[in-house]
């Protein structure tokens, strides 16, 4: 017996020995993968998720880790092929594919992009594309997920429920919409599309056609931001941003709806990767009868956006937006007439062409052409109704017109204008850490064709450049400066500033999070319209000598966090002053003016000054919550305390000294409830908005817009493979309201639709 005991110590340890030898040299054959990963400014980005997936072994666990505080990481691996894919929270995901040896070490070192599209990311705030903390403007971000939770179709639709918004509109589809943001003018607000202007010259912008057709995000920028700009950006900024594709095998979506009013839309999406070519384009239809007589509207929608990475860091892309509209115009039906015939037909095109490119670990360059084009005709061939008065120079010539001794139904064959911006822009910036400057110089034509000024082509040549700077001395402060010299073909050369800080004043989790302090100060500028410029016509003529309207204006706020971010607050007081407003003094025997007569003008006769100075002041307060998991509630409410200061050619009684501006409410705001359980979700909206000074400008002397308060459900049910049903109910109580006086707005509006969406994957 006791061979056998001394031999079985030497047994196990044999048997131990070969086991530790086996894997020491799996071990050995074992691939080592590690390297930085970085942001723009070369600085190391920490919790990047990595993740390795065998390749054509679907059933396999894949490897995972996560990146340290410098950016650093490292992963042991089995040799063979990997997918390897990298995500973080508002930065661009990765994804390579490589093939590892046994016994292989690899470097790999990533720079990683923020992502333009995502809701922690603003891109129209600053130069350079920077997390929102960090911004220092009042921003609201829209998502595409709000977009579909609200089922929004307009892009209107969506911003009647940001804060500091009032939403100008001449009838319920079709009719011209425009944008008030904290006050100012609906042509102080700069609107872009993936960075192109589609302002007229002057700032006016009808958004009565554009839909929300292949857009992912929507920024909402307040105050004067033409120090990057230029001009139009006097009381803010909308920007809105094309879908890009993102997956190996495409996405498809295809819709179809109908409802109220003889409506229907219809349209489709199509989205993906094809190697280092991304590609997403979008159709769509849309028609409604209207709820009165000659109120029909038609709408086309196409968008593309198309991109190609040379490399990382070297990309090309390209964007398309075009819309076109027919609107049956029926005019102020609640106080006169409707108009039978007039119409209003909108061609909208604005292209991008941008190529971003890096030289260097800290420059980053880019180098764009844009350019949007602009299409209006107007007409009333046929007569509905006409005044008695012979003085009003409106004699009957239709026999089936309505006689009226109050209006008159004025008759054209159709007026044309068109419009054209483009521009060639260069910038670069050198970024590091704590430090980025930016340098950017612009070059713009604007061209217009205005039949009813005749005469003939009209151009503008201005130019602009521009420095911003961005600095963060501690790590919880980010101060921001610049400044644009403006050179435009009309007024000459302007100088604008704009100054800001972000200071988190509080770290912080549990119940009491974090806290956020913002202070903005930013000079705007907007040039005058083509017509106020150049008029013909010697009893109206234009100024040539006109100065360009100017801001200036500052806000401050505090955003809370609370209950573990659950809950976020966000409020802002602003304060904006606007100067040399252009008005009109109108003349006449009956009414004496300092504009002397001009032969051949005996009844009526004037011309355009810069002479008014207005205010706007007031606070936006937002409320962002999350109750349970399945259910989200949002809240704002804007005060808006405008008023006319000066205004000695007040056309109008609504527009003199001591009044609240045109169209926009004091009071407004709006509370969602989003509930989303398992396949079935449900937003139910209300906005309410309180009285507007406002008028018929028919000399009636009606010059308040009553307040009203509107309520809006959207639901939708996903049947799975891909295939859902929803509906959505809009003025849900059918309320009589104006947004103008006069013009009635949608009643209740039913609709119900069916969606394929296949969402792609790689």
């Amino acid at each position: 017996m006791k061979p056998t005991i001394r031999r079985f110590p030497f047994l196990v340890f044999l048997f131990l020995a070969s086991v530790l030898s086996l894997r020491a040299q799996s071990d050995s054959s074992r691939a080592h993968l590690s390297g930085t990963l970085v942001d723009s400014s070369g600085a190391g980005v920490p919790g990047v998720h990595i993740t390795a997936h065998p390749d054509n072994s679907p059933n396999t666990a894949p490897l995972t880790t996560s990146s340290a505080n410098d950016g650093s990481y490292s992963l042991d691996l089995p040799p063979g092929r990997y997918h390897f894919h990298f995500t973080r929270e508002s930065f661009v995901p990765r994804d390579l594919i490589l093939d590892l040896s046994p016994a292989q070490s690899r470097k790999l070192d990533l720079h990683l992009e923020l992502e333009r599209l995502a809701a922690s990311v603003v891109v129209t705030a600053q130069a350079e594309p920077a997390l929102k903390q960090e911004t220092s403007a009042s921003v609201t971000v829209i998502t595409r997920d709000e977009i579909e939770k609200r089922q929004a179709v307009s892009l209107t639709d969506v911003l009647i429920y940001t804060p500091g918004v009032s939403i100008d509109r001449t009838g319920p589809e079709g009719g011209f919409a425009g944008v008030f943001l904290n006050g100012g003018n609906s042509y102080q607000t700069k609107v872009l599309v993936d960075g192109t202007a589609v302002n007229l010259p002057g700032g006016t912008f009808d958004f009565s056609n554009f839909t929300l057709d292949n857009i992912d995000k929507v920024e909402v920028v307040r105050g004067a931001e033409s120090a990057l700009y230029g001009t139009d950006a006097v009381s803010g900024v909308i920007q809105a941003f094309t879908h890009r594709g993102e997956t190996h095998v495409p996405a498809i979506s295809l819709f179809t709806e109908g409802g109220s009013f003889s409506t229907v839309r219809g349209g489709a999406q199509l989205s993906g990767l094809l190697g280092s070519f991304d590609y997403s384009g979008a159709a769509s239809y849309f028609t409604s009868d209207g709820q009165g007589p000659n109120d029909s509207f038609r709408n086309r929608t196409i968008s593309g956006n198309f991109g190609y990475a040379f490399s990382e860091t070297n990309r090309l892309r390209l964007s398309l937006r075009n819309n076109t509209s027919e609107a049956g115009i029926p005019g102020q039906t609640l106080l006169t007439p409707p108009s039978l015939h007039q119409v209003n037909d909108l061609h909208d095109f604005s292209s991008n062409l941008r190529w971003d490119f890096t030289s260097g670990a800290h420059w980053h360059h880019q180098l764009s052409g844009a350019e949007s084009y602009h299409h209006v005709f107007t007409a009333n061939p046929i007569q509905s109704f006409f005044a008695t008065d012979p003085f009003a120079g409106c004699p009957q010539t239709n026999p089936a017109a309505v006689p009226t001794a109050e209006f008159c139904d004025f008759t054209s064959p159709g007026a044309k204008s068109e419009y054209n911006r483009a521009s060639v822009n260069a910038q670069t910036s050198y970024i590091l850490r704590k430090f980025s400057a930016t340098a950017g110089y612009q070059y713009e034509i604007e061209n217009a064709d205005i039949s009813f000024l005749g005469i003939g082509h009209l151009r503008r040549n201005n130019q602009g450049g521009y420095l911003d700077f961005r600095y963060l001395p501690l790590s919880r402060l980010s101060l921001d400066f610049g400044a644009r010299a403006e050179a435009n073909g009309t007024f000459g050369t302007r100088v604008v500033p704009r100054v800001g800080a972000s200071l988190i004043l509080r770290y912080g989790s549990g119940f009491w999070g974090g806290t956020r302090y913002r202070f903005f100060y930013g000079q705007g500028i907007v040039e005058p319209r083509f017509d106020q410029n150049a008029g013909s016509s010697p009893c109206f003529p234009g100024n040539p000598e006109l100065k360009p309207e100017s801001s200036k204006t500052w806000n401050t706020g505090l955003e809370q966090k609370l209950a573990n971010d659950r809950v976020k607050i966000s409020a802002d007081y602003f304060s904006s002053r606007f100067y040399n407003i252009i008005s009109f003094t109108s003349c006449s025997p009956f009414s004496p003016c300092t504009v002397p007569q001009p032969l051949g003008c005996p009844a009526f006769w004037g011309n355009f000054f810069n002479t008014d100075l207005a205010r706007a002041r007031g606070t936006n307060i937002a409320l962002e919550a999350r109750l349970v998991h399945w259910l989200m509630l949002a809240g704002n409410y804007s005060y808006d305390d405008t008023r006319v200061l000066v205004s000695p050619n007040a056309f109008d009684p609504a527009e003199i000294a001591g009044n609240h501006l045109l169209r926009r409410s004091a009071h407004s705001g709006s509370l969602t409830l989003n509930s989303s359980f398992r396949q079935f979700t449900v937003t139910i909206a209300s906005y309410f908005s309180g009285q507007r000074t406002d008028s018929d400008f028919l000399f009636l002397g009606q010059t308040r817009n009553p307040g009203y308060a509107r309520f809006d459900v959207a639901s939708s049910y996903n049947f799975g493979r891909g295939i859902s049903l929803y509906a959505r109910a809009t003025n849900v109580l059918d309320k009589q309201y104006q947004d103008a006086i006069g013009f009635p707005a949608l009643g209740r509006d039913v609709r119900v639709g069916v969606n394929y969406r296949f969402a792609g994957k790689n």
